[in-house]
């Protein structure tokens, strides 16, 4: 009866299964939008819509009829743009091929040597490592003999430091071609002091180092030197000074108290006091969010509570690492001191690697981009020999080679007399590959050479043009053999014709066209004023003693202009004076008197040795801006505005017809 019953169940359910994904294909298969004469499928439609995980934050039922809208214009867009043969163009056809070389990296990969080096990646993902650097530089491509002229510099080198002669610190700053290295002087009116970091470069983890160093850092030791390390910038020397568990992902506010690198040591005391004060106003209670409107110097953050965009080790200087891992979400840290200046950091949240499960996808796009790919590159080529019967043919190759004269080793040789030389020196499935083939890839990739026995480097570019044209075969294929490859050089070639034509029609428009910008202006003037301001001047006094007589000198001169004479007159050069039509939150001083025309003051700050006065001179009540005041804005809304009207010019040209009972079934299927 049981065992009955099971069966009965299992059928019914593959039964209404089959129904639902027959009524889903059927569905998929009808019309939903037809523009102009182009007919688009619900298959078609939701096939973008589902790639794109559209407006998630919306219900289904909202969010297919929001994103039919931006189909619709999306299309509309792409097909007057192939109507104006814009994919014909040299530049886009460029471009495009662009992006296409960059897509299909993904296709030249061997899984089991990219799945050793995705494992080999995640360890190191678990780990920040702290290390310094010395660099001899030596093209890649370089002459036998400088090369082993910077192999024995930097082993040399290292010689001198594990002997004790030199610190890391003090050789990297001597010997190393990286000139962050060493101090950078001021350049008067161009760039200030810089101190060097003696080849510190801070913490690190996988991907951010080229993979030759990257692997010399994970394999040293802490406090030990490696051996000379090669990577395409010259030789290394490696000392890993720290290697803990990764930070991972981290997102902090701080307070913010900037000093020069070249201050005073009074600049550096007086800096030191504001941010011990401000740390003591936090233990007494003060709220941080109140301390960074209040007091923080860094004004990209103060809108944002004080908040950083988040970062791993390798974006922020190593005292912030040190911070972050000293805190639970929420601690803030006493007062640490950067290159940068002063900062009390909060810890808002912090995300650390996750399982191999969970990071691998973002390691494997890594993986692609890196150099350590060529690996699996090399496993890839030798299957497309294997499986297209690569053959070769020694002696044709050898003829063509001898008639090749040593011209090719000053990179000098033209393949002009070898056009006419057919014979075949590759085939690959059935496509043969003449001596002319390989005389023309020679004069094109040919490079001065003189240390080289011409027999043996012309060889050396055989392999190359064997390679290069197995690459270039699957290269060729690549559509019709991944469906998916062709959908997205679909997607791309849509997309750049829609950013290219709206740029024309839209956003270059919008900035060229003056005279439509004045109008637009004009036509919605009331959308653009000022709040309520006050015209005044505030005066920032860094030495109190000159409190009092700053206070005369303001009584006696209305005028900001006569006040910088008197105050010279006085000798007195503490005063920093700051004019301008202030509204609500532009200067906390400013917010904090009463808005009505006089002089305020002194107001002593509480974190620092300052002292203020605030002159108003005229309340200003809330007017309209003029276009040079708001044209940033005024952009952006006359660009919606013909972006606007220029959709319903297409929809007139290109008719949209939406298939409502399509529409309706489809809204009414479960997402």
């Amino acid at each position: 009866m049981m065992k009955h019953f099971f069966k009965t169940v299992l059928i019914i359910l593959v039964a209404f299964s089959a129904n639902t994904i027959m009524a889903q294909s059927s569905l998929d298969k009808k019309t939903l939008v037809t523009i102009g004469d182009e007919a688009v499928s619900v298959a078609e439609f939701m096939k973008v819509y589902q790639k794109n995980n559209a407006l998630t934050d919306t219900t289904y039922r909202e969010s297919i009829k929001e994103y039919l809208d931006l189909f619709v214009n999306f299309k509309l867009k792409v097909m007057e743009a192939e109507a104006l043969k814009m994919d014909t163009i040299s530049a886009f056809v460029k471009e495009l091929e662009g992006y296409r070389t960059q897509l299909a990296k993904p296709y030249f990969v061997d899984e089991k040597v990219n799945e050793a080096l995705l494992q080999e990646a995640y360890n190191r993902l678990l780990k920040d490592i702290r290390a310094s650097h010395i660099l001899i530089m030596v093209d890649e491509h370089a002459k036998p003999e400088d090369t082993l002229a910077a192999f024995n510099k930097i082993t040399s080198i290292r010689e001198e430091i594990i002997s004790g002669k030199k610190t890391f610190g003090d050789a990297a700053a001597e010997y190393s071609d990286d000139q962050s290295a060493r101090d950078k002087e001021a350049v008067q009116g161009q760039s200030g002091f810089r101190p060097g970091n003696k080849g510190d470069l801070g913490y690190f983890t996988v991907f951010n180092m080229v993979y030759p160093f990257e692997s010399a850092a994970y394999n040293t030791a802490v406090n030990q030197i490696s051996t000379p390390v090669r990577s395409r910038f010259g030789y290394h020397l490696v000392k890993v000074t720290d290697k803990r568990d990764a930070m991972g992902v981290a997102e902090v506010a701080h307070i913010f108290v900037a000093t020069r690198p070249d201050a005073t040591e009074e600049d550096l005391a007086r800096k030191t006091e504001k941010i011990n004060n401000i740390y003591q106003k936090l233990l007494e209670g003060m709220t941080f969010e109140a301390a960074v409107a209040e007091y923080s110097e860094d004004k990209g953050s103060v809108q944002n509570d004080g908040k950083l965009s988040k970062f791993t080790s390798s974006r922020v200087v190593p005292q912030f690492v040190l911070v972050v891992d000293s805190l639970k979400v929420g601690e803030v840290a006493s007062p640490v001191r950067t290159l940068y200046g002063w900062h009390i950091i909060k810890l808002i949240s912090r995300e650390t690697p996750g399982t191999f499960d969970k990071e691998s996808p973002q390691l494997k796009e890594r993986l692609i981009k890196d150099q350590r790919s060529h690996k699996s590159e090399e496993a890839v080529i030798a299957a497309i020999k294997k499986d297209n019967h690569l053959k070769i043919v020694p002696k044709a190759k050898d003829q063509v080679i001898a008639l090749m004269d040593s011209s090719v080793l000053q990179g000098t040789f033209v393949s002009t007399n070898l056009a006419g030389m057919t014979k075949t020196v590759m085939k690959l499935g059935k496509v043969n590959y003449s001596q002319a083939d390989f005389a023309l890839y020679v004069e094109k990739n040919q490079k001065k050479t003189e240390q080289l026995n011409k027999e043996v480097y012309l060889n050396q570019l055989f392999d190359q043009f064997v390679d290069a044209n197995c690459l270039a075969y699957m290269d060729q294929r690549l559509e019709s053999t991944y469906p998916e490859f062709k959908d997205l050089m679909s997607e791309y070639h849509d997309g750049i014709l829609l950013f290219n034509l709206t740029d024309e029609e839209v956003w270059s428009k919008a900035v060229k066209d003056t005279l439509g910008l004045q109008s637009f202006f004009d036509n919605h003037r009331e959308n653009y004023r000022f709040g309520e301001r006050v015209d005044a001047t505030v005066y920032k006094i860094r030495n109190k003693k000159d409190t009092e007589r700053v206070g005369q000198l303001l009584a006696e001169n209305d005028n900001d202009g006569d006040l910088a004479q008197a105050l010279d007159r006085d000798s007195i050069r503490t005063v920093r004076m700051s004019p301008g039509k202030y509204e609500q939150g532009a200067d906390n001083y400013v917010d904090a008197v009463a808005w009505k025309p006089g002089l305020t003051g002194p107001i002593t700050s509480d974190v620092e040795d300052l002292v203020v006065f605030v002159k108003i001179r005229e309340v200003l009540p809330s007017q309209l801006k003029e276009l040079n005041e708001a044209r940033g804005l005024v952009t952006a809304d006359y660009q919606a505005y013909l972006e606007q009207a220029w959709i319903g010019q297409l929809k007139e040209k290109y008719p949209v017809v939406i298939n409502n009972e399509v529409l309706n079934q489809l809204l009414n299927r479960a997402n």
